[in-house]
C-alpha cells in the first residue's frame, strides 16, 4: 500500500508509527483510519516486533483531533460509520498482543486523546495537553473516549475532562493515571525506545501473555 499519511520503520524489533499530517497538526481523517488498519494487518504478520511506538510529526502536536472539515460533510448515516470504523480501528490497536505506547508530544485532542488512550500506555512530553473537547461543538467523544477514560483515569476525572472540555497540561494527566511519566520534549523519543527497548528483551510469549490476561481481566466484573 502507498501510505500519505502514516510511516512505519523497526529498528532493532521496535516499531514505529509516525503520524504525518503537520499542515493540519496531524488531525486523523478516513484515509489516517485506512492506513492504520493497513498497518495493524502487516504487525500482526510480523514476527520482528515485539512493541509498537505511536508518534505524531513535530513538536506541536500528537494529534489535534479529527479532521473537522471531513466530519462536516457527513450526513446521520455516514458519520454513524464514520465513528463506527474509529472505534474499531481502536480496539484493533489496543487487542494488539504486543505493547502499544503513545508517545504524546503538544496536542492530544479530541481523537488524538482517544488514540492515545488506545494504546497501552503514554508517556508524554512536558508541552503536552490532552482534552476530549468535543462538548464545546455539541458532540460527543466518537471513538469510545467515553469508556476508555474512566477506566484509565477514573470516573471523576473522565466527567470532568468531557463536560468541562478543558485541556489537561501533561503534569495533571500523570496526576490523573491519564498518562504514566512526563519528560522534557527533546528526551520524549529517547525515553520511550529505552522503555520499548527494556520490554523487547523479555521473552515474547510472556509479553504477550501478561498484556493478554491484563486486557481481558480489566473488562471483567
Amino acid at each position: 500500500m502507498d501510505y500519505q499519511i502514516l510511516t512505519f520503520q523497526v529498528t532493532e524489533k521496535i516499531g514505529l508509527i509516525t503520524i504525518s499530517r503537520p499542515q493540519v497538526l496531524n488531525a486523523l481523517n478516513a484515509t489516517f483510519f485506512l492506513e492504520l488498519n493497513a498497518l495493524l494487518d502487516e504487525i500482526v504478520e510480523r514476527d520482528d516486533v515485539k512493541v509498537l511506538i505511536i508518534r505524531g510529526e513535530g513538536e506541536k502536536s500528537f494529534v489535534a483531533g479529527a479532521d473537522i472539515g471531513e466530519l462536516t460533510s457527513l450526513d446521520p448515516e455516514r458519520a454513524y460509520h464514520y465513528s463506527k470504523n474509529g472505534q474499531d480501528t481502536f480496539d484493533r490497536l489496543g487487542a494488539l498482543n504486543i505493547p502499544v505506547i503513545a508517545a504524546v508530544n503538544g496536542f492530544a485532542l479530541g481523537g488524538g486523546c482517544e488514540l492515545a488512550m488506545a494504546c497501552d500506555f503514554r508517556i508524554a512530553s512536558r508541552n503536552a495537553r490532552f482534552g476530549l473537547p468535543e462538548m464545546m461543538l455539541g458532540l460527543t467523544p466518537g471513538y469510545a473516549g467515553t469508556q476508555r477514560s474512566s477506566r484509565i483515569s477514573g470516573l471523576g476525572n473522565a466527567l470532568y475532562m468531557m463536560l468541562t472540555a478543558e485541556m489537561v497540561p501533561a503534569d495533571d494527566a500523570l496526576r490523573m493515571g491519564l498518562v504514566q511519566k512526563v519528560v522534557e520534549p527533546e528526551a520524549l523519543m529517547e525515553e520511550v525506545m529505552k522503555l520499548a527497548m527494556k520490554m523487547a528483551s523479555n521473552g515474547s510469549a510472556a509479553l504477550k501473555t501478561v498484556k493478554k490476561v491484563i486486557r481481558q481481566g480489566a473488562d471483567l466484573p
